[in-house]
């Protein structure tokens, strides 16, 4: 071994999000072929599984000087990251780099494991667990508290998307997914009744993904589909299967806008090709049924036209109040 060799500092980084112990072959290899591997975190939950491996681990500290010094003769030294990322080694190494009067070794940064897609979803479940523990509020909240917020984030999304606005899509879309976590993090701790048995964010998870497997099975299993059309002719006929309902207007919320509401009953009889005649009676109610129904027939929502009609009647009203 060279004498005069720089050596190498490998900053090994690992994800909270991944299990201990999993980490990529790189890493490992770095590992074994270390000189010396140090940690400055005596619980860094990475410990024990390279413990096991047969990594020497020392539980120290040391500065910039020390491990450059430590690298002198073409030594490896790996520093196993703490969560923090060891800001305090790599400025410190930075400065000795930057002062010239050192021969820096060769400097790695080697990420021994990745976040997978949906990772971050981890680290909601377990903000929302200790909130829910934690805070005074959130707390004592349940789900019939909680309901209003979900319409009216439900709502706020609807109108991120018809604005167009990408940033506020974004914002929605994570307000509606706290509303569901929240939900489920409630329901882990059961119900008032002995039947109210507790269900988690996993079991919420589960349901969907079965749910999804089963109505694709063009996706998933030996069935086909060329268009859109049959796609959903597949998911009305497995949920058909599923609910084995005795009428159209089962699973249908009375509590939607009534525009929405009636889109929805015209959409299911529609499509059972259910002959039904329109109730005939006085007043702005039927006439407002009757527009429902037939923009439904058309291929719109008349919830979103008139929403979009009204936005036009709110910039009308502006422009009065501008002029006056």
């Amino acid at each position: 071994m060279n004498a005069n060799a720089p050596g190498r500092i490998v900053l090994l980084t690992t994800s909270h999000r991944v299990a201990p112990g999993l980490l990529s072959w790189p890493a490992w290899q770095a590992l074994r072929d270390a000189d010396r591997v140090v940690c400055a975190d005596p619980d860094h939950p990475q410990l024990p599984y390279l413990r096991e491996a047969g990594v020497t681990v020392e539980e120290a500290a040391p500065s910039a000087d020390e491990l450059v010094e430590a690298c002198v003769g073409g030594h490896t030294v790996v520093v196993v990251a703490t969560g923090e990322g060891e800001p305090r080694l790599t400025d410190g190494l930075a400065r000795l780099a930057g002062s010239g009067r050192v021969q820096m070794p060769d400097l790695e940064l080697l990420p021994a494991s990745y976040d997978l897609p949906g990772a971050r979803l981890l680290d909601l479940v377990q903000v929302m667990d200790r909130i829910r523990r934690e805070c005074p509020w959130s707390s004592q909240q349940t789900h019939k508290g909680l309901a209003k917020y979900g319409i009216e984030e439900a709502y706020e999304l609807v109108e991120a998307i018809e604005t167009d606005d990408r940033h506020e899509l974004r914002e929605e879309l994570g307000d509606v997914l706290l509303q569901v976590v929240f939900h489920a993090r409630i329901a882990e701790e059961g119900g008032p009744e002995e039947e109210d048995e507790p269900f988690s964010i996993d079991d919420v998870a589960g349901g969907i993904v079965t749910k999804l497997i089963h109505r694709h099975p063009h996706v998933f299993g030996d069935d086909t589909a060329q268009t859109p059309e049959d796609v959903k002719a597949h998911w009305m006929r497995t949920k058909a299967e599923e609910k084995q309902r005795d009428s159209l207007t089962e699973g249908v919320p009375l509590g939607q806008p009534s525009l929405a509401l009636t889109a929805k009953l015209a959409s299911r009889v529609r499509t059972a090709g259910l002959d039904v005649a329109l109730p005939v009676g006085e007043g702005i109610g039927y006439e407002l049924l009757a527009l429902a129904v037939r923009a439904e027939a058309a291929g719109r929502d008349p919830e979103t036209a008139l929403r979009a009609a009204a936005r036009a009647y709110r910039d009308a009203i502006l422009a009065a109040e501008g002029q006056a």
